[in-house]
């Protein structure tokens, strides 16, 4: 092996949030590593489910995707009235253009050269 370039493997104290902490061997510069999560609090091991939300995106996701109140069907009157208004609607509007055939477009054709 080459002398001198291989980085120096020291030992390292790792601290976690839970309040749990050991001491490793690692190539890190610094003396103390601190984690959010170990194997003595990650859910996987502990059986236990914790969230860990530092910005709020938990409660935002609740926010816009939970729904508060149930959905409520309409009255059978009510439905009644909205049929009513799209077929009045549908009889006031313009009417549509007729479809020209090739056929009906070719009689047109003869009829005005003669």
């Amino acid at each position: 092996m080459k002398e001198n370039i291989h980085p120096k493997y020291k030992e390292l104290k790792v601290t976690c949030s839970c309040g749990n902490s050991f001491v490793t061997e690692s190539t890190m510069e610094k003396e103390e590593l601190h984690l959010d999560i170990c194997a003595n609090c990650h859910p996987f091991y502990t059986g236990k489910q914790k969230v860990i939300d530092t910005a709020g995106r938990v409660d935002r996701f609740k926010q816009k995707y939970v729904q508060k109140t149930p959905l409520e069907k309409p009255k059978k009157d009510e439905v009644l009235l909205a049929k009513k208004k799209t077929i009045v609607k549908k009889a006031v509007s313009k009417p549509t253009a007729k479809k020209v055939t090739p056929k009906a477009k070719e009689a047109e054709v003869t009829a005005s050269v003669e």
